[in-house]
C-alpha cells in the first residue's frame, strides 16, 4: 500500500479549490459551501481515524456500541433535516432513527454473525465500517421516500380525502402515495447495483484494491456490501414509509397534515 503523505493531500486540495473558483467565476453562490463542506471533510475524517485507531486497540463492545449509536443518531439528524416537509415534534426523528436501527442493525448482525463471522463478532475493524456503509445508504433511500411521500401527501390531500369519505381505509387511501414514496427512496441503490463494475467501481472494492487486496476477494466483499445494503435500505424504507403513512391519520383514519410542518 502507497502511503499519502500531508503535501500528497495539499495536491489533491487543489482540485476543491478549482472547483470553488470555478462557482465564484460563475457566480453560482456555492463557493463557500464547497470550501466549508471541503474543510469538515478533512476534520471529520481526521477525527473519526483517531477515534477508529483507538477502537481498534480495544476492542470493547461497549465502546463499539456507543460508536454505533453515535452513527445512528447523526444519520437520524440528517434524515429530519433534508425534509421539506417535516413530522413535528419528535416524530421528525423518531421515524427515520426506528426505521433505520431496525434495518440497519439487524441486516448488520447477520452478516456479522452469519456470513462475515469475525473473532469477536462485534471486532470494530469489521463491525463500524460495515455499519458506516449501511447507515449511508439507508439514510438517503429513507431521507427520499420520507420527503416524497409527506409531499405527495401534501398535493394529493383533496384526492385522499375523498377516497377516505368513500368508506376507503387510511391504506387503501394512501396506498398510491406509499408505492411511490417506496420507489423513490429504492432508487438509487438499485441504480447503483445495476451500474456496479460496468460504470463504476464501488468505495470498497476500490480502498481494497489500492491497499493490495485480491481483486478477486475484493470483488466478494463488494458484492456481499451492495447486497447487504440493498436489504437494509429496502427494509429501512418500508418501514419508514410505512410508519410515515400510519402517522398521516389519527386513530379515526383521519387525514392530519398538521403534523407536518410547512416548508
Amino acid at each position: 500500500m502507497i502511503l499519502l503523505s500531508n503535501w500528497d493531500l495539499a495536491i489533491a486540495s487543489l482540485l476543491v479549490i478549482l472547483l470553488a473558483t470555478l462557482s465564484w467565476h460563475f457566480r453560482l453562490g456555492l463557493t463557500q459551501r464547497i470550501l466549508v463542506a471541503a474543510a469538515r471533510t478533512a476534520v471529520q475524517l481526521s477525527l473519526i481515524g483517531l477515534v477508529l485507531k483507538t477502537l481498534f486497540a480495544q476492542t470493547h463492545p461497549l465502546w463499539v456500541g456507543l460508536m454505533a449509536l453515535f452513527m445512528l443518531a447523526v444519520a437520524a439528524r440528517e434524515i429530519g433535516g433534508r425534509q421539506q416537509r417535516r413530522f413535528t415534534g419528535v416524530w421528525n426523528i423518531g421515524l427515520g432513527s426506528l426505521a433505520m436501527f431496525l434495518s440497519s442493525f439487524s441486516v448488520i448482525i447477520l452478516v456479522l454473525n452469519v456470513v462475515v463471522r469475525p473473532d469477536p463478532w462485534y471486532s470494530p475493524q469489521y463491525a463500524i465500517p460495515l455499519l458506516g456503509m449501511m447507515l449511508g445508504n439507508t439514510l438517503t433511500g429513507i431521507s427520499l421516500s420520507m420527503d416524497r411521500l409527506t409531499q405527495t401527501a401534501w398535493q394529493q390531500r383533496h384526492a385522499i380525502e375523498s377516497r377516505l369519505t368513500l368508506g376507503q381505509s387510511w391504506k387503501e387511501a394512501i396506498s398510491d402515495v406509499q408505492a411511490d414514496a417506496a420507489r423513490a427512496g429504492l432508487t438509487p441503490i438499485i441504480n447503483a447495483m445495476a451500474v456496479a463494475g460496468l460504470v463504476s467501481l464501488p468505495g470498497m472494492m476500490t480502498g481494497q484494491i489500492l491497499a493490495g487486496a485480491d481483486p478477486l476477494e475484493a470483488v466478494k466483499y463488494q458484492i456481499l456490501i451492495m447486497f447487504m445494503i440493498s436489504a437494509g435500505t429496502g427494509l429501512g424504507t418500508f418501514g419508514a414509509v410505512w410508519l410515515g403513512a400510519r402517522r398521516l391519520f389519527d386513530e379515526r383514519q383521519r387525514l392530519r397534515l398538521d403534523r407536518l410542518t410547512t416548508p
